[in-house]
């Protein structure tokens, strides 16, 4: 079976390029914090190794942060500056009521001027370097715009 990225189906996907009010404060409901803190301390394998590579920094000088409330939904990762989510997408994800939850998801960020990057937790364990590719050639684009 080929990975997500080669067949297509996750990494870039909703990108907005579209000029957005970078400054734009992102609230989100205070109320989700503690639910935030719980899934930050019950992480998946992926999440851990993608937050490796993302923490601090690393990814490109860029600051993100993980298992981010956003209005009222919590984001995998998240970096205010490229105003990018990152979602990292296990087997649940195949049932047909969480796709359109997903769905759903990404309509809301979108609105707010919010792009959003899937990419499979199988991707992360077995194609980080793809993974990560896929996220710099973002940032890549994202800094060519503005």
């Amino acid at each position: 079976m080929s990975s997500p990225l080669e067949r297509g189906d996750r990494g870039v996907c909703n990108i907005l390029w579209k000029r957005v009010d970078l400054t734009m404060k992102i609230n989100y409901n205070p109320k989700l914090k503690e639910l935030a803190r719980k899934l930050r301390n019950n992480s998946t394998k992926s999440e851990i190794k993608l937050w490796q590579c993302l923490k601090g920094k690393k990814m490109m000088g860029y600051v993100f942060n993980r298992q981010k409330p956003i209005n009222n939904i919590i984001v995998d990762f998240f970096c205010n500056k490229l105003k990018l989510v990152i979602e990292l997408d296990g087997y649940t994800h195949t049932f047909e009521e969480i796709a359109i939850k997903d769905k759903l998801k990404e309509e809301k960020l979108q609105a707010l001027g919010i792009s959003v990057l899937r990419f499979w937790d199988e991707d992360v364990a077995k194609d980080l370097e793809g993974v990560l590719k896929v996220i710099q050639d973002f940032i890549r684009r994202f800094e060519r715009n503005y």
